[in-house]
């Protein structure tokens, strides 16, 4: 099944609406066969659907879960981008950055959610980074952003 639609379905996971930018940028952007999608956190209709800092608020299962809706709404945008995903080739990089206590090094783990994620809708493997940072915007524990090539 190379359709990602398909695969999004097949998999039960239901696409959100392309979420508005909370600042002075674009949901993604084009530049040549790469689209560039902004991070994004986990929100569900603009409203927070997990918040703290991972290792104190949020143990890894639930950073995990957090890291897949912020991967999603990257795919809501890279489908605003491009129009249809069946025109994404593949997912090229993705940049990480979990909101982690002190000392807390687990980070490829919660980032290990968004990767899963978009492996079950474009299969392959990607380059990563799993960064911990203080905090993210909104108080969410997971930033997600990432680099996907279009067909040619």
């Amino acid at each position: 099944m190379s359709d990602p639609y398909e695969r999004m379905k097949a998999s039960g996971i239901e696409l959100p609406p392309c979420p508005r930018p909370t600042g002075s940028y674009a949901p993604g952007k084009t530049f040549g066969s790469l689209v560039f999608a902004s991070g994004q956190t986990p929100t569900r209709d603009g409203v927070p659907a997990y918040r703290g800092r991972v290792g104190t608020d949020l143990g890894v299962e639930e950073g995990y879960a957090a890291a897949r809706p912020a991967a999603l709404n990257c795919v809501a945008e890279l489908e605003a981008v491009c129009g249809d995903l069946r025109r994404v080739d593949g997912i090229l990089k993705v940049n990480g950055y979990v909101a982690a206590s002190e000392g807390f090094e687990e980070q490829p783990a919660i980032i290990d959610g968004a990767s899963d994620l978009l492996r079950e809708i474009f299969p392959g493997v990607h380059a990563r980074a799993a960064i911990g940072v203080q905090s993210l915007p909104g108080g969410a524990p997971v930033e997600v952003d990432l680099i996907a090539s279009l067909k040619t």
